[in-house]
């Protein structure tokens, strides 16, 4: 028996994680799984970062997109979903992209939700209302957590991968809005001098803030208390979707392979170990100070790890 155990946790000791720690969170879990599997999130994450990278820092450069260039935007955009979703690939890496959807039975609905996501941010700067950055985040958050969430569920057998026995969708949606949380309120400096704005704008206006007041923060004017009462008010709802994304991993754990289940419990705790870092009364909400170092990622793999093995 203890062979055994032995042999199904080798996986969790191979990696040099040392040279990973300052990788983004889903990069440093999904090197648990299977080499073909890894290549796999590679593939359909570089496929989206390319549409996202190009809007944002559009963006940037500019506040303001005439309405010429939007039309240009948004017809990449649609070009782009409709190669993929048509499997008539325009170039080598989409090749390669349509290929890994085929062999991992993927669904195409992250890309069409992604795709609306990336057409709103072209039109649209912020969220008139909370509701409306959540069906936002549909496309922008949940559907790329879904397919990282398909690529832990799937299962090979006879060289072919089958589909996950859970609802990808529902499984991913509460651990995506607690990470895309997260990152609103580590990356608020980072964000305002980009000209990216994650607030919405009832939130904003309810706390008799703007948004010029918040770029004046951002740039170190003092914090206000209206500001304060934000970042309380995304902390709360940061903490409910905690709560759900820890029932979730626990509902869906017994349909996982060990590896893809440890994934998602390091996903969790390193996005907690940012939110435990939050100080609402106190903080300054820097990016350095919300920024956990490479030592602190490390000591809570290694945390979750033991723990893991524990419960195991």
């Amino acid at each position: 028996m203890k062979d055994q155990n032995t042999n199904q946790f080798d996986f969790i000791r191979k990696p040099d994680y040392q040279q990973l720690l300052t990788n983004p969170i889903m990069d440093i879990a999904a090197r648990f799984w299977q080499d073909e599997r890894y290549d796999a999130g590679k593939i359909c994450y570089r496929s989206m970062r390319v549409i996202d990278d190009l809007i944002d820092n559009r963006k940037a450069a500019a506040p303001r997109i005439f309405e010429d260039e939007k039309q240009k935007l948004v017809a990449m955009v649609n070009d782009w979903v409709k190669a993929i979703n048509g499997r008539i690939p325009c170039d080598s890496v989409q090749k390669q992209l349509i290929e890994t959807i085929a062999g991992f039975q993927i669904p195409m609905w992250p890309w069409q939700r992604f795709a609306k996501s990336m057409i709103y941010d072209i039109h649209h700067y912020g969220f008139r209302t909370f509701p409306m950055f959540l069906r936002y985040a549909e496309g922008a958050a949940v559907a790329p957590a879904a397919i990282f969430m398909h690529l832990c569920g799937v299962a090979k057998e006879n060289d072919q991968y089958s589909k996950p026995r859970f609802d990808i969708r529902k499984a991913a949606r509460p651990i995506a809005l607690f990470a895309y949380l997260v990152h609103i309120i580590r990356d608020f400096q980072k964000d305002q001098s980009s000209n990216l704005n994650y607030f919405a704008d009832d939130l904003v206006s309810e706390n008799q803030l703007s948004p010029l007041i918040l770029r004046k923060i951002a740039v170190g004017n003092e914090i206000n208390t209206g500001f304060r009462n934000l970042m309380e008010k995304y902390y709360a709802l940061t903490e409910d979707y905690i709560h759900k994304s820890r029932r979730t991993i626990d509902k869906i754990g017994d349909h996982l392979q060990p590896r893809y289940r440890l994934s998602l419990e390091i996903v969790y705790n390193l996005y907690l170990l940012i939110f435990e870092r939050i100080d609402v009364p106190n903080g300054k909400f820097t990016t350095r100070e919300l920024t956990p170092s490479p030592e602190d990622v490390k000591n809570r793999i290694d945390l979750t790890i033991s723990s893991f093995e524990s419960t195991k």
